[in-house]
C-alpha cells in the first residue's frame, strides 16, 4: 500500500482526476493548466508522485485512477480513526456527535448502515 496522506494541492489535482478519468495526459496537462494555472512540467510532477502513491497510475500516456475516490476516502477515515481514536469507531461517533442532535433520518441512516455492516457471531 502507498502513503495515501495528500496536500491541498494534491488533493484539487486528484480531484480533476477522479472526476476526469480516463484522461489522456496532455488533456489533463490543459485541465490544470486551465482549472490552476500549473505548468505542463508541475503536472507531470504531481501525476508522478500520486503514482507513487499508487493511487493513480499513466499507461499509455493515458491517467486513470488505481483507487477510487470512496476507496481512498474510506482508507483516510479508517487511518484517523485508528490514529486519533485508537481504532474505536464508537469513540470517533461519540466525539463527532458531542453537541449536535442527529436527525431522525441521519439515525434510521445509522441504524441501515449498521444492520448491514454488523458482524454475524
Amino acid at each position: 500500500m502507498g502513503d495515501y496522506k495528500l496536500s491541498e494541492a494534491e488533493a484539487k489535482f486528484a480531484e480533476i482526476i477522479w472526476d476526469s478519468e480516463p484522461v489522456a495526459s496532455m488533456e489533463l496537462v490543459k485541465i490544470c493548466e486551465k482549472e490552476m494555472n500549473w505548468k505542463k512540467s508541475t503536472t507531470y510532477t504531481m501525476l508522478k508522485k500520486l503514482c507513487e502513491k499508487e493511487i493513480f497510475q499513466n499507461v499509455n500516456a493515458i491517467v486513470s485512477a488505481r483507487m477510487s475516490r470512496e476507496e481512498f476516502y474510506g482508507s483516510q477515515s479508517r487511518k484517523y480513526v485508528e490514529e486519533v481514536f485508537a481504532g474505536s469507531l464508537p469513540r470517533f461517533l461519540t466525539a463527532f456527535c458531542r453537541g449536535k442532535k442527529l436527525t431522525a433520518k441521519e439515525v434510521e441512516e445509522m441504524r441501515r448502515f449498521i444492520d448491514e455492516y454488523k458482524e454475524e457471531n
